[in-house]
């Protein structure tokens, strides 16, 4: 167990009035424990209780070698895996339950009085790994250190008559050459008109001159995502297009300029976006400016104008204005943003000055 992770989230319980809680993501469970377990269907469970007596219910189908800090508490697929997590919860006091408990054994826990009612304590968890620790910066740092290396390997892929999904593959296979653990998603390439969807599958659109090619690309490093968004042009670029990047550029620099402790996540969407209004391009900015991001690509927490949550030092999430045109072209410009004492610094050291690829 990685106690200061364990009491950052007994406090957050504290906060909440919860005494006890069920977790049964598996990337908070790693993110508390360090040990994956991937269970698929079945029960999983991390137990946490402000009084002490911390438990890991967990199927004797995975293999959980060595001592982690806590009991586990051990079960078959056919014994009741219900039943037993009841015989050790507080049935007089509320139970926190995670997000991602299936409804099934959620249903079954509240059948059986595991706790007096049912709160959703996802917070308590997302809340702490908003905020990143020591080690898990260095994994995040290292993690966009790679995407950089990598993105610098993919313009090489651009070439005439290449295909969006032949380019994606090329990418996976720089990933694997790299060492990462391979893609956190997708990855997204874009071609043309197809940039106009914020979030376009690769398909066999083939690259023309003259067309704008989106990457939004990110590695899995120690178990750490990375992110990033350039978008480039091949062979030529307009008038129109080059403006709307110069946009989106002016947009991006302006929000990290104003990224700090103490503000709130809104008012960062909102620098960038009126800098996107006052250009004109106001309604073609189709989605929030960015997310949080850590274990999961995307972890709790965005950075939208209805999100009124205060930034803290440590935390680390997107910086993604993007202005879409449908039937024309979209330009989106990512990095990701560590929060420091007074201020922010980008984590990507790729090139954001326009570029044409020929």
């Amino acid at each position: 167990m990685f106690d200061e992770r364990v009491n950052r989230v007994l406090k957050k319980m504290e906060e909440r009035g919860l005494e006890q809680m069920l977790i049964s993501d598996p990337n908070s469970i790693f993110y508390l424990t360090g040990r994956w377990i991937l269970p698929n269907e079945r029960l999983l469970a991390l137990y946490l209780n402000r009084n002490g007596g911390h438990k890991l219910f967990v199927n004797r189908l995975f293999k959980v070698d060595g001592e982690i800090g806590i009991e586990k508490v051990w079960f078959s697929d056919t014994d009741p895996g219900c039943e037993i997590i009841a015989s050790f919860t507080d049935h007089d006091k509320p139970l926190g339950i995670d997000k991602k408990m299936a409804a099934r054994f959620l249903l079954e826990l509240m059948e059986l009085g595991a706790g007096s009612s049912y709160k959703n304590g996802s917070e308590c968890v997302d809340s702490a790994r908003r905020v990143k620790d020591e080690d898990e910066k260095a994994k995040m740092i290292r993690a966009s250190q790679v995407n950089d290396q990598a993105m610098a390997r993919f313009r090489g892929l651009i070439r005439e008559g290449v295909t969006e999904m032949e380019v994606a593959a090329g990418m996976n296979a720089i990933y694997k050459e790299l060492g990462t653990q391979g893609a956190s998603f997708g990855p997204i390439v874009s071609f043309g008109a197809n940039a106009a969807e914020g979030h376009h599958k690769p398909d066999g659109t083939v690259l023309k001159p003259g067309d704008c090619v989106l990457f939004d690309v990110g590695c899995k490093l120690d178990d750490y995502c990375s992110d990033m968004t350039r978008t480039f042009f091949y062979q030529t670029v307009n008038d129109r297009q080059r403006e709307v990047y110069e946009v989106v550029k002016r947009a991006n620099l302006a929000a990290q300029a104003a990224m700090k402790p103490g503000m709130r996540f809104c008012d960062i969407d909102k620098v960038a976006r009126d800098v996107i209004t006052e250009a004109g391009y106001g309604p073609y900015f189709t989605h929030r400016l960015g997310h949080c991001i850590g274990i999961e690509v995307h972890d709790a927490g965005d950075v939208s104008a209805t999100n009124k949550d205060v930034v803290e030092e440590g935390m680390i999430f997107s910086c993604e204005p993007g202005v879409y045109l449908p039937g024309e072209f979209g330009v989106r410009i990512e990095d990701l943003m560590l929060i420091t004492r007074d201020g922010a610094v980008s984590l990507n050291k790729d090139s954001k000055e326009l570029e044409i690829l020929s």
